[in-house]
């Protein structure tokens, strides 16, 4: 029997424990750099099992240590945040939380993203490596992230000292629950999920009454233009052999039909995989908005504001087929090739400030059987909700031993003893 093995042969006995920490962290949703009671649950746990426990880091990130001996140290990552969305599940363990966001508006919240399960499963494999040190040697550091959805949670960890306050890791590891097939784990080497910016540009006319156009310049036309022109960026100045997306998620004016406005407000949001395609987007972009804006008569220059910007998550291809290797022992045809995913991350902020090799993996979190058959029918984008979704709840078993084992069995590919 290997360590593997033998260290999840104890899953049986937290199973009842990890579940029921799971809907407790499902029905206490937290925003982004709220997520104070979830950090105190977390640091609590790590501290039963054992661990050593840095909280406060970035606000309210934890990270959690096993030192066992001589032996590699490996990272293992978990974000905790949720999203402004009203749940919509019937689950009898649904949030009804609301919180205020940065804006001070109230708004309803909900784990729609998954972190919960991600939560659970790192406490679950730490809880597992904590029992049975006799089968593993070196240093497991189990980190929980805030602000994952508002892209600097893992930036912020960094500036705030995270890398001089751990032993200094030779790998980072972290996975995301998808729509899926629950229990089963997808692994993709090199370029997974695309790089992200979101940008918001407001261009300005000249206000007056509807009735008397010629004596204005009217903002909403002037978008209008941007958001057609902006559809050809994808499609006439990035090769058909490179994936990209550009959306126009936001256009605001206006207040009244009779009132041309004196500015407009859009909001985009751009996908990449390449440093290239990134920068030849970003500055096509630019120079759009600008034309249009200068045809227009527009009496001032646009303003360009980046809200948001995610890395590229670049798998590196050795850590990621020891990763696969492993999986494939334990787990089977369970063990599946992963698509790369349209989705971002900030994760890959942390090893790369730390200068070590990293790789992060996709679980599947949708019931099997109603996945198959979605499958089957041709009809997955309509009937299984994905991540982001109000619907959007992963079946809480065999996702989370799913999720416990692949987080135990990539660290034993460097822990395990040789």
């Amino acid at each position: 029997m290997s360590s593997a093995d033998e260290i999840l042969a104890g899953y049986d006995s937290l199973q009842a424990d990890q579940e029921a920490f799971y809907k407790d962290l499902h029905q206490h949703p937290e925003l982004s750099h709220q997520e104070h009671r979830t950090a105190g649950r977390v640091a609590g746990q790590l501290r039963e099992y054992g661990c050593m426990v840095h909280d406060g880091i970035g606000g309210t990130g934890v990270v959690g240590m096993l030192s066992n001996g001589d032996g590699p140290t490996v990272l293992l990552r978990a974000d905790m945040d949720a999203l402004p969305v009203k749940e919509d599940t019937g689950a009898d363990y649904a949030s009804t939380a609301t919180a205020r966001d940065t804006d001070g508006s109230e708004v309803p919240v909900a784990h729609a993203c998954g972190h919960d399960v991600h939560v659970a499963c790192l406490l679950g494999a730490a809880k597992l490596m904590a029992d049975q040190p006799g089968r593993w040697n070196g240093t497991l550091l189990a980190l929980f992230q805030p602000a994952e959805e508002t892209g600097d949670g893992a930036q912020g960890m960094v500036d705030d000292g995270l890398l001089t306050r751990i032993p200094a890791p030779d790998v980072a590891l972290a996975q995301h629950v998808l729509a899926g097939v629950a229990g089963t784990v997808g692994t993709h080497p090199g370029p997974f999920l695309s790089a992200a910016d979101s940008v918001k540009v407001t261009v300005y006319g000249r206000g007056g009454h509807g009735s008397m156009p010629q004596n204005t310049v009217d903002p909403v036309v002037l978008a209008a233009s941007i958001v057609l022109r902006l559809q050809t960026v994808v499609s006439r100045e990035i090769a058909p052999t490179e994936t990209a997306v550009l959306t126009v998620g936001s256009s605001q004016a206006g207040t009244k039909s009779n009132v041309i406005p004196d500015r407009a407000v859009l909001q985009l949001n751009l996908r990449s995989y390449s440093p290239q395609t990134r920068q030849r987007m970003l500055d096509a972009v630019a120079r759009i908005v600008r034309g249009e804006c200068q045809a227009a008569g527009s009496p001032r220059d646009p303003d360009f504001e980046t809200l948001d910007s995610y890395s590229l998550t670049d798998n590196d291809p050795a850590t990621t087929n020891r990763v696969t290797a492993a999986f494939s022992a334990h787990f089977g045809d369970r063990a599946v090739p992963w698509a790369q995913q349209t989705a971002s991350e900030d994760f890959s902020d942390i090893p790369r400030a730390a200068g070590i090799p990293y790789t992060y993996w996709a679980i599947g979190g949708t019931d099997p059987q109603a996945y198959r058959a979605a499958e089957k029918a041709g009809r997955v984008a309509d009937d299984i909700p994905g991540n982001h979704s109000p619907h959007f709840l992963p079946v809480p078993q065999p996702t989370l031993r799913a999720g416990t084992e692949a987080l135990t069995v990539a660290a034993l590919a460097w822990l395990a003893p040789r």
